[in-house]
């Protein structure tokens, strides 16, 4: 009994250390945040010291955060809308369907997922800047080059393809017997199958393109233009910026990110769930 009473104490003893090093971190910006004065380095806090909103204030409105915070969202939205049905579109192809050449399309698929950022984006930056033919018009310094390359991401389209693959083949034959044509497959039966998939590629997608600093970086060079990864970093070396400041303009970009897996939190965990039981 005394054992019992001894691993259950070590357990919440660890659970304790776990979260104070977790939540610390964030609560410490929190206070931070809040604090109408800046504190000493080294100085530690629990509550804020004269607790105020001009700390958000002044980064929403003064520093143009509200700015950098709409092209984030236009970007993301957008981005993530194309991102999803790419990804289903292409996992139905290579999950469902029989053709020539479908393993070298799976292959140079994964290839990109080999690849470090760093490696393409050259390679990005001459394509991007290149005028498209015919129309002779660039996407540079648009919002179309910060989407663009995020739709077609490898992840989200293995793991739809993967969970595309152990839906029965009976459920499809059934459904064609009926007369259902092949959209109405995918719509009708494939996707609702595959939602909890889908609310996991949605949050992944999402946060990869929200965080995303090095390909707004070299495709725009219009400061209005400007993500909020971006400008963060930019602001980070401005010395007119007090840190409190600086720390209310990250707790606002980490707000979206924050309100779409609460939102989706209840599929994120089918699908990993899901995803688990499938290994």
């Amino acid at each position: 009994m005394k054992t019992d009473h001894l691993l259950n104490f070590a357990r919440y003893v660890l659970y304790a250390i776990i979260l104070v090093i977790f939540v610390g971190p964030f609560w410490g910006a929190v206070v931070t945040a809040f604090s109408g004065v800046s504190l000493k380095p080294g100085e530690l806090t629990l509550i804020p010291h004269n607790p105020t909103l001009e700390n958000f204030r002044i980064a929403i409105f003064d520093m143009n955060v509200w700015r950098y915070l709409t092209n984030s969202i236009i970007v993301v939205v957008v981005g993530t809308t194309l991102q999803v049905v790419v990804s289903a579109l292409a996992a139905y192809a290579l999950a469902r369907k029989k053709f020539r050449g479908a393993a070298v399309v799976s292959l140079l698929i994964l290839c990109t997922l080999m690849l470090p950022e760093e490696v393409i984006a050259i390679p990005l930056y001459l394509v991007i800047q290149k005028e498209i033919p015919i129309i002779n018009v660039s996407i540079y310094n648009t919002y179309l080059a910060m989407i663009l390359p995020a739709v077609g991401w490898a992840f989200s389209i293995f793991m739809l393809t993967e969970f595309m693959r152990a839906i029965p083949l009976e459920l499809e034959e059934a459904a064609r017997i009926d007369g259902a044509s092949e959209w109405q497959i995918f719509l009708r039966v494939i996707l609702p199958l595959v939602r909890p998939a889908l609310g996991t590629v949605l949050i992944f997608g999402f946060i990869m393109i929200w965080d995303q600093y090095l390909l707004p970086l070299i495709v725009v060079n219009d400061k209005n233009m400007m993500t909020l990864p971006v400008a963060l970093a930019s602001l980070r070396v401005d010395d007119t910026i007090t840190p409190n400041i600086l720390v209310a303009a990250t707790l606002v970009a980490m707000a979206p990110s924050v309100i779409v897996y609460l939102l989706l939190q209840r599929q994120f965990n089918r699908g990993i769930m899901a995803g688990a039981v499938k290994g």
